[in-house]
């Protein structure tokens, strides 16, 4: 499948209408982004996979609208507006007022320093205490603020969890057997998973005070490690993946340095966090929420794969990483 027209037409540098020496284009299995200069822009891909639905330009807009809202809780300087993309003669231009009659929405964010990436920096071999002491004082005044309670509280329950965790399942089953998954991997994980889910009382302990309006995709692809943590890319799409126990947002991390072969700076990043967010019960659910972060990647890896539009390149690399992310996920489960 060709990428859309509008890609295309600003792909080329010279179509934008601030210095841009070249553009890269980053896919995943539900957008496309254009690094393009000093700017990021960001745009849904009209796809529906049951917990999204992106299929229309106004949901489209709708969720980029959000997207914008909610990131600007931890980066309200680099979330800079929602655009829109109308035809003009035989392109296309952006519209930061409306002009014109949309074909597409998108977000515009300022480009982060690259090479502060939190993933090349772990890259590179520089990743260190200092940096997870900066991402844990960022997050726990944020955890602090978000809401819960009420209605949010209720999605810490084992019921609610067990929603998120056993579609994972049911939306890779048709995936067994043909690379990354394999069968007793599945089996191992879902009786895991699902012997886990028995324990109603440990989760119901943790509704009340550690349920929060989290951010839901909290890993190293999502944070940049510059003059200050900026921890980017919230779920913004489903509500019921972004209202979680903080346990599972921060076991999103503490499962990426594992991936990363960084169990010891894993490990400090969580004795950290617990010790600041005075949260002694996190650690009994933890290896539970590792296992779902791992293998919710390795689902992700497997949609990429399979997506028709991605290239070659970007197919075997991400059954690569999803068949490394189903052996983590296995790895907890035992």
């Amino acid at each position: 499948m060709s990428l859309p027209d509008f890609i295309t037409w600003f792909l080329d540098p010279a179509h934008h209408d601030h210095p841009v020496d070249r553009v890269e284009l980053v896919q995943t299995h539900i957008s496309y982004v254009l690094l393009a200069g000093d700017y990021v822009y960001k745009f849904k891909k009209p796809v529906n996979f049951g917990f999204l639905d992106f299929t229309t330009l106004d949901k489209r807009r709708h969720f980029c609208q959000q997207e914008l809202l909610l990131n600007r809780r931890l980066c309200p300087d680099i979330y800079l507006d929602v655009f829109s993309v109308s035809r003009q003669g035989a392109g296309f231009s952006c519209g930061f007022g409306g002009a014109g009659e949309a074909v597409e929405y998108g977000v515009r964010m300022k480009m982060m320093p690259q090479e502060r990436m939190m993933g090349r920096v772990i890259a590179r071999g520089e990743l260190n205490e200092s940096h997870l002491n900066d991402i844990v004082a960022t997050l726990v005044p944020f955890y602090d603020k978000a809401a819960g309670g009420g209605e949010i509280a209720g999605f810490g329950t084992a019921r609610a969890v067990g929603v998120n965790v056993l579609e994972n399942f049911d939306q890779t089953r048709g995936f067994i057997g043909k690379g990354a998954l394999q069968q007793s991997q599945f089996a191992a994980i879902s009786s895991y998973a699902r012997a886990f889910l028995q324990n109603e009382a440990l989760f119901f302990a943790r509704c009340a005070e550690r349920v929060k309006d989290c951010h839901g995709d909290l890993y190293s692809a999502n944070i940049c490690l510059a003059d200050k943590v900026y921890i980017f890319d919230c779920i913004e799409f489903n509500e019921r993946f972004r209202y979680c126990d903080v346990a599972s947002d921060v076991a999103f991390l503490a499962m990426d340095l594992d991936f990363h072969g960084l169990q010891a700076l894993s490990g400090y990043f969580i004795d950290r966090f617990v010790a600041a967010s005075n949260d002694p019960g996190l650690p009994a659910v933890l290896p539970f929420y590792k296992c779902y972060r791992a293998y919710v990647r390795g689902k992700i890896g497997l949609f990429t794969a399979h997506a028709p539009e991605v290239d070659e390149l970007t197919r075997n690399k991400a059954l690569a990483q999803a068949e490394k992310y189903f052996l983590l996920a296995e790895e907890y489960a035992g």
